[in-house]
């Protein structure tokens, strides 16, 4: 299952170094926060939970926000490169910490795509990589590529004039590799893998192209930047469905938190995938009361989470984020002793969420088992709507939710 991803965010950032920034490209502010933070947010909604940053010029200032830490439940690592090395390069100096699949990507590019269709289908046979394409109309400024009828990339094409005759395809910068099979075609020290690496794979049949559609915008001219700000806000907002986990996600056999006791209920994988395919986030929001009267760990209920992710994907569905309560008045821990505003019916959990993730409230809407869960979405400004615990029909809520707020098509 493919959860690992290395940012390269060594970016000079000289052309924007005219507006006074000092610090590498990829965390520049924009709408609000570094701009990394928003391709890692993408990513973590697809259940990549493991990202690399792959640091050089200001990589202290990299590792000083991020060595370590936890953000939209990815966790972080930086690697800092001694020199300049290219793409190539980086992903040979990081080598040892990739795994078998891993995602590569530019730290000060973002495509707000749906990435199922990339991420979830395995690599065929003998495949090193894949591409994530996107089409555009004017491609006089990009190379191009040309897709076989099989996914297998035919040809790259240097840029042209001549190129911007009709929509054509160009790399959205973002790849998905499988190691053992590149490994031969980068050498060491310096080199490109648009350059030195693309082009040989292609020849031997080792590239696959997935095409897909999305907002897109690259922050390295002072003009782009600009237009980030003024457009990122509003690419970044979707309407959001809150669901309860246990009795709606999965059978709630109690304190539920074994990997091997995951079942789905009747209809939710479909549910799920219905508002996935809807444009609509998924933010599971559950009051883990197991964790605070010590059935179980907050590590036991990640692998939990983990298992519902990895199921869902091979299904050609996902969950956004998961947000949890661990807090309970009568913990039998200490630590976790306290009337949180997280726990149903606080809306603590569903104003995080969209702290995290912009928003579109009006179309918003829960679908949970309790009258708690209910009480919890109106607390935060959104509908709720109550299924059967254990029993019920999640696609039929959905479509009824979907239906209400006009977004059922």
């Amino acid at each position: 299952m493919l959860e690992q991803a290395a940012i390269l965010v060594g970016g000079l950032g000289t052309r924007l170094k005219s507006m006074g920034f000092t610090c590498p490209k990829p965390l520049v502010p924009v709408a609000g926060r570094p701009f990394v933070e928003h391709v890692i947010r993408h990513l973590a909604s697809f259940g990549i939970n493991r990202i690399v940053l792959l640091a050089g010029h200001g990589g202290q200032q990299v590792a000083s926000l991020y060595d370590g830490k936890t953000l939209f439940g990815a966790s972080l690592s930086v690697m800092i490169e001694p020199e300049p090395r290219g793409t190539g390069g980086a992903v040979r100096y990081a080598f040892d910490a990739l795994d078998e699949e891993f995602l590569l990507l530019n730290g000060d590019s973002i495509l707000l795509s749906d990435l199922r269709g990339f991420l979830f289908p395995p690599l065929g046979k003998d495949v090193g990589g894949r591409l994530l394409l996107r089409e555009v109309e004017d491609a006089a400024r990009y190379g191009t590529i040309k897709l076989g009828e099989d996914c297998k990339i035919a040809a790259f094409r240097e840029k042209s004039a001549e190129a911007s005759a009709g929509p054509q395809l160009i790399s959205a910068g973002i790849y998905r590799f499988r190691k053992s099979v590149i490994a031969p075609y980068l050498p060491e020290g310096a080199s490109s893998i648009e350059i030195d690496v693309f082009p040989r794979m292609s020849m031997e049949g080792r590239l696959e192209g997935h095409a897909s559609a999305g907002y897109f915008i690259d922050i390295g001219l002072p003009d782009s930047y600009a237009q980030a700000n003024d457009e990122l806000t509003e690419a970044l907002t979707r309407p959001a469905a809150f669901l309860d986990r246990d009795g709606v996600i999965n059978i709630d056999h109690g304190y539920t938190h074994k990997v091997e006791d995951l079942a789905f209920t009747p209809t939710a994988i479909e549910g799920i995938r219905r508002l996935n395919d809807a444009g609509y986030r998924v933010i599971v929001v559950t009051n883990q009361a197991g964790i605070a009267k010590g059935h179980y760990s907050e590590a036991d209920m990640m692998m939990f989470h983990r298992a519902i992710q990895h199921a869902l994907n091979a299904e050609d569905a996902a969950i956004d984020a998961f947000y949890y309560c661990p807090y309970h008045p009568d913990a039998l821990l200490p630590e976790y002793r306290r009337d949180h505003r997280d726990r149903k019916p606080g809306p603590g959990m569903f104003e995080r969420a969209m702290q995290d993730y912009p928003t579109d409230t009006a179309r918003s809407f829960l679908i949970g088992d309790r009258e708690s869960d209910i009480a919890a979405a109106q607390a935060a400004g959104i509908p709720g709507y109550l299924i059967v615990s254990n029993a019920g029909d999640l696609m039929a809520r959905v479509d009824h939710a979907l239906t209400r707020t006009g977004s059922s098509s």
